[in-house]
């Protein structure tokens, strides 16, 4: 076994554990096993980041593997949830970054090794705008996602004056919750047209369009104009709670569809397949 593979196995088992040990901390209310799934969630992480440096050594942005933006994204995902952790204490969102970057990162090791080339001249600020302005807001919607699932639960269990059981009690206040909407509001919606706008150019320079009516490139240019009713709703018109959470959920469910569902399944400039 080669260390690369060994590394890969780490990975995914110190993330299946972390997930698992604080599933079963926040559910017993056990602080110990919950710091403990933090641990494991960290220790993959460093390896995941030793992982993609050594990526970075070998390959050009220009021949990266497919696979390899797959664990970036992955990697994207629990950084921000790191962020998140230590601005707001909201631990609770690692019941949707620890399984999806785990889901995410073995996703990319069903990939075939095939190189997504760009022109070297390009590929680092494609890199450097375009990928990495879309794959933190992405996980800032995911942030988002898990908070708005709390909140609505949490919302619904005030107003029908129903008492807080197990680890509810350990929950923060909805305040909180809504805090990480408006983060994905008001960095993941300018983040996400730096990504559009940056992918545009690039395809620009490759294809002499802006706009080539790709399928990826029409769903990418729906979900920005619900992004930006969200934006203007949240700063513009001060929504909070409720009506914010839902539609942030909404938006990263699409953002799922276009990352698998476009990617996977139609024609398209940023297909996974071989």
């Amino acid at each position: 076994m080669v260390l690369s593979d060994l590394a890969r196995i780490l990975v995914v088992s110190l993330y299946a554990l972390g997930t698992v040990l604080y599933f079963v901390g926040m559910f017993r209310r056990k602080e110990k096993l919950k710091s403990a799934a933090g641990l494991c969630a960290l220790a993959g992480f460093s390896l995941h980041t030793v992982s993609i440096g050594i990526a970075l050594a070998q390959f050009s942005f220009a021949t990266l593997p497919k696979s390899f933006y797959i664990k970036l994204l992955s990697w994207s995902l629990l950084l921000v949830f790191f962020i998140v952790w230590w601005r707001l204490k909201l631990g609770f969102l690692a019941l949707i970054a620890s399984p999806l970057a785990l889901l995410l990162y073995l996703a990319s090791l069903s990939l075939p090794s095939e190189k997504a080339v760009m022109p070297e001249s390009l590929s680092g600020l494609f890199f450097g705008l375009h990928i990495a302005a879309l794959f933190a807001s992405f996980a800032l919607l995911a942030m988002a996602f898990g908070g708005g699932l709390v909140f609505i639960h949490l919302e619904r269990k005030i107003k029908t004056k129903e008492k807080l059981l197990g680890f509810r009690k350990d929950l923060p206040s909805l305040a909180t919750f809504d805090k990480i909407n408006h983060w994905a509001a008001i960095i993941g919606f300018p983040l996400f047209t730096l990504g559009l706008v940056s992918g545009f150019g690039w395809a620009h320079s490759a294809w002499g369009k802006v706009l080539t009516w790709d399928p990826k490139e029409v769903v990418s240019l729906l979900i920005w104009t619900v992004f930006a009713f969200f934006f203007h709703q949240r700063l513009a018109m001060g929504w909070r709670g409720r009506k914010p959470a839902l539609l942030a959920m909404w938006i990263f469910v699409f953002a799922v569809i276009s990352l698998v569902g476009v990617n996977y399944f139609l024609p398209t400039h940023h297909s996974l397949k071989p």
